[in-house]
């Protein structure tokens, strides 16, 4: 309740800001262009009072370069305006009285940049986060605290995002996000996605953006949206980059180091990135079991559970890219990313075995490892042409990819009794387990602006993935290696997915714009468990409709209204049906018979000036796949896997203000409350569970003179359910300073991350005979000290469009490195 009372208080404040303005009804209108006449679409309008330039209002002008203000009390005033590639630029000072209540400014003309930047380091700070239409924006750097943090703790920090023990990710308390690295799937899923994740540095990132409802030229895959990661990328004439070193103190030491580097000439853009991360975190899981029968629920045996386990990780990896300007009108580019991701995770495991009145039968302790190597190549060769001087456009991405991995497994366990005397030999069983992955990923978009602002947006994709995984099991007996064939297995799986779509934007008159898509995708996957010469074919289409309804009631009130339906097909190695080890009593297993679960997704939106959006959101879901546990009382053993276990309904709403409080002051705060209920038969029991939890993430930015800065941040998370696993709440307070240092071309960062280490895991399962418990005590409390150093030669022209790949859905579903 304390929280729910301080951010109520932080967003009437806010709200009380908003309010001095409403006293009179002066008006401000301008138009901007450029030093050409050409007219300068989305350029940022900035309303500033005169006395002390402190901001007043803000705004973005239209697509004529139109722009205006409304509701302004008494006062001097002055415009300032900002434009990509532009200088800035300024209006004359003008007063707003009784008796001068409307201004119709001069057209203001910015002069393009063609400035020599040998000596001058230009820094543009950015807003944090950016609501658009159809997306939130997170600017990585705007943010002090993520010095020294993982993408995947940058990601854990966005708005409306959380990240489970497992590193599992989801979007307003709905799992199956579906997430992009530059455009292109991650092709990872579950906890090898969070790994690679850790293993990015959050100096690599630009931006972050959130979609809950993609539009229908997205894939159609991921039950709660898309998050697209936006790696670095720069296209100013000359050249220019930045070299980042960074050192966080944790329990163990972590370290990163970048380089970016990009030249641009009138015909080639060249951009390149190299980064390395070195990870060393440790991890304690305590797991309390409780076997029941079957029939009476009665307690059998206890289990207490202790591992401390540490993983240690470098992370290599490079991109370059090229881009060659044919024309003014057509663009040719080549990229190329690889990786290298070499890691040991080290386990040892306590385990306590006590009869239902809580005596010691026996004993068994575990040393595990897995010795992971993880490579990754890939290449994108892209187009863009512009047609005709109306603006269609057609562009094409063709990407390749690959993925090779070894893993090492030994597992020892040690039997004693209560007396700690050793009842038999120990065993030991090591596994082989090597992965390739390969994918060919290609598709071509189309653009046709029509009249009235009208446009229309078509294309085509198809993709086709294969998998091959080869689980080789040995154990040791009387000293002697010994294959073992009954865990042993092979398994290979392909899929090609066809898709189309088409996208038509149409002003609906003054107020009102509507946005209506529909994609096809078809479905085509084999799976063959060579081992076994177990088979599955799967064959479907689907359709996938999208709705948005824009309605502007003024020029402080905008609402939308969205649709979309979703589908969220099942990670590769899921469907596996072969066993993995965890430790002598704790395995996992694939599920053949996983069939896509699918979901229907309604958003309405509306946003006061620009700074406070609140959002109501439904959506329904069939088949949900979820992690479920399955015991066996006569052997001890508990079995892990995903299943299509039930139905689940969520209602949801969320805030999200963002407001320039004072000159040195800015705030964002997001709260979202929902309400999570599942339906449907697990383990041959039908459950009815459900949960209302909320999520509060808050970021106070101070920025002083002669550079300084710093910021305060943290997140809050009350109990919530997971598929039939409820998490405990849990919060995190994180805070920094930065300052600016060799004339701008240099920042200095320092950051503490979890103050009061208060970032554990805790939660529950009960249902029908399981019954167990579970705390998480993570490596999160960290102090990061980086330096990031900018050089640059040459002109700033405006850049680019950022080249994005074919590949969607595919690379979020293959599990990569990572225990």
């Amino acid at each position: 309740m304390k929280t729910l009372s301080l951010l109520l208080i932080a967003v009437f404040s806010m709200l009380s800001v908003e309010s001095q303005a409403q006293t009179t009804k002066g008006t401000v209108q301008g138009t901007v262009i450029d030093g050409s006449t050409k007219i300068i679409e989305s350029a940022t309008i900035t309303l500033l009072r005169t006395k002390d330039s402190t901001v007043f209002k803000m705004g973005v002008a239209d697509k004529m370069g139109k722009f205006s203000f409304e509701s302004i009390p008494d006062g001097r005033y002055l415009v300032a305006i900002s434009a990509v590639g532009h200088q800035k630029g300024y209006s004359e000072s003008f007063e707003i009285s009784s008796s001068n209540s409307s201004i119709n400014l001069k057209t203001i003309e910015l002069v393009q940049l063609e400035k020599s930047l040998s000596a001058v380091t230009i820094v543009a700070k950015k807003p944090l986060v950016e609501q658009k239409i159809d997306r939130t924006i997170v600017n990585v750097e705007a943010a002090v605290t993520n010095v020294g943090n993982s993408a995947l703790e940058v990601l854990e920090k966005s708005p409306g995002v959380s990240v489970d023990k497992d590193g599992n990710i989801s979007l307003k308390g709905k799992s199956g996000v579906q997430v992009y690295i530059d455009g292109r799937p991650a092709y990872l899923s579950g906890a090898d996605l969070a790994n690679m994740l850790r293993s990015m540095s959050a100096s690599q990132l630009e931006q972050i953006e959130i979609m809950t409802n993609p539009p229908a030229k997205y894939d159609a895959a991921g039950n709660s949206g898309v998050i697209n990661i936006k790696t670095k990328k720069n296209k100013q004439f000359g050249y220019n980059g930045s070299l980042t070193t960074g050192y966080t103190q944790a329990i163990y030491a972590r370290f990163n180091e970048g380089l970016n580097f990009n030249y641009r000439n009138n015909k080639v853009n060249l951009f390149s990135n190299l980064s390395y991360n070195h990870n060393d975190r440790k991890q304690i899981l305590y797991v309390d079991r409780n076997f029941r029968d079957v029939n009476t629920k009665n307690i059998l045996s206890e289990f207490d559970q202790e591992s401390v386990m540490k993983n240690s990780s470098d992370y290599y990896s490079a991109k370059i890219g090229l881009d060659y300007f044919a024309s003014k009108k057509t663009t040719f580019g080549i990229v190329f990313n690889g990786y290298t991701n070499p890691g040991l995770w080290r386990s040892n495991t306590n385990t306590l075995i006590y009869d239902p009145n809580g005596n010691l039968v026996n004993q068994t302790k575990a040393y595990s490892e897995n010795d992971q190597k993880w490579k990754n190549l890939s290449a994108n060769l892209n187009f863009r042409t512009l047609l005709d001087s109306s603006g269609r456009e057609i562009s094409g991405d063709f990407d390749y990819i690959q993925y090779r991995s070894t893993a090492f497994q030994p597992l020892i366990s040690w039997y004693y009794d209560n007396n700690h005397n050793l009842l038999k030999t120990p065993d030991t069983l090591m596994g082989r387990l090597p992965q390739d992955i390969t994918i060919y990923s290609g598709k071509v978009d189309y653009t046709h602006p029509l009249k009235k602002g009208a446009k229309l947006e078509a294309g085509i994709k198809s993709s086709y993935v294969k998998t091959d995984n080869n689980a080789i099991y040995d154990s040791i007996q009387n000293g002697q290696v010994v294959h073992d064939f009954n865990r042993s297995n092979h398994f290979i799986y392909e899929e090609n997915i066809n898709a189309a779509y088409v996208n038509y934007t149409q002003p609906l008159g003054k107020k009102w714009t509507g946005q209506f898509g529909l994609r096809f995708e078809n479905t085509n996957a084999k799976g063959n468990q060579l081992t076994t010469n177990q088979k599955f074919t799967r064959n479907f289409s689907q359709l996938f409709p999208t709705v948005y309804l824009q309605y502007a009631a003024n020029e402080k009130n905008q609402f939308v209204i969205n649709y979309g339906r979703r589908i969220n097909r099942p990670d590769y190695e899921d469907l596996n049906p072969f066993i993995h080890f965890l430790d002598r009593y704790t395995f996992e297993q694939g599920n053949p018979d996983l069939v896509p679960q699918f979901s229907h997704n309604i958003e309405l939106t509306h946003t006061y000036n620009g700074f406070l959006s609140t959002t109501l959101n439904f959506s329904t879901t069939k088949n949900i796949i979820q992690q479920v546990f399955e015991q066996n009382e006569n052997t001890n053993e508990t079995f892990i896997r995903k299943a299509n276990i039930a139905s689940m309904d969520q209602f949801g709403i969320s805030v999200s203000a963002h407001n320039q409080i004072t000159k040195w002051w800015s705030s964002n705060i997001y709260v979202n409350a929902y309400n999570n209920r599942f339906k449907g038969i697990v383990n041959n029991d039908y459950i009815s569970i459900g949960v209302t939890g909320m999520l509060t993430q808050i970021q106070q930015q101070f920025k002083w003179g002669k550079g300084w800065g710093a910021e305060l941040s943290g997140f809050y998370r009350s109990k919530g359910l997971e598929g039939v696993i409820y998490v405990n709440d849990f919060t995190q307070i994180n805070a920094g300073f930065s300052k600016q240092v060799l004339k701008n071309k240099g920042t200095v960062r320092l950051s503490v991350n979890d103050i009061f280490k208060s970032m554990n895991v805790s939660g529950y399962s009960k249902y029908s005979d399981v019954d167990i418990k579970f705390r998480n005590i993570q490596d999160a409390q960290s102090v990061s000290l980086s330096f990031t150093w900018r050089f640059n030669k040459g002109k700033l022209k405006a850049n680019a469009g950022r080249r994005e790949g074919s590949a969607s859905d595919e690379k979020n579903r293959v599990k990569g490195s990572g225990n």
